[in-house]
């Protein structure tokens, strides 16, 4: 395998750990949060969105390359 497919793979590791964590997030925001558990959760959900951007951006970065 080379350098740039295993980078993908990790990418790929990370991007199905960040959708696990917006599902749990999701699971939270149903078990009737206080308010300011609320705002961190959303907090949080904002943050993993942005992160999972990056990791779909860099991973189509690395794919083009490869190609």
């Amino acid at each position: 395998m080379s350098s740039p497919d295993i980078i993908i793979e990790k990418l790929l590791e990370q991007r199905d750990v960040n959708l696990n964590l917006l599902k749990h997030l999701d699971f939270e925001m149903m078990m009737d949060p206080t308010e300011k558990e609320t705002e961190r959760i959303e907090q949080l959900k904002a943050n993993t969105i942005d992160q999972l951007k990056k990791i779909e951006q860099e991973i189509s970065f690395l794919s083009s390359q490869k190609s």
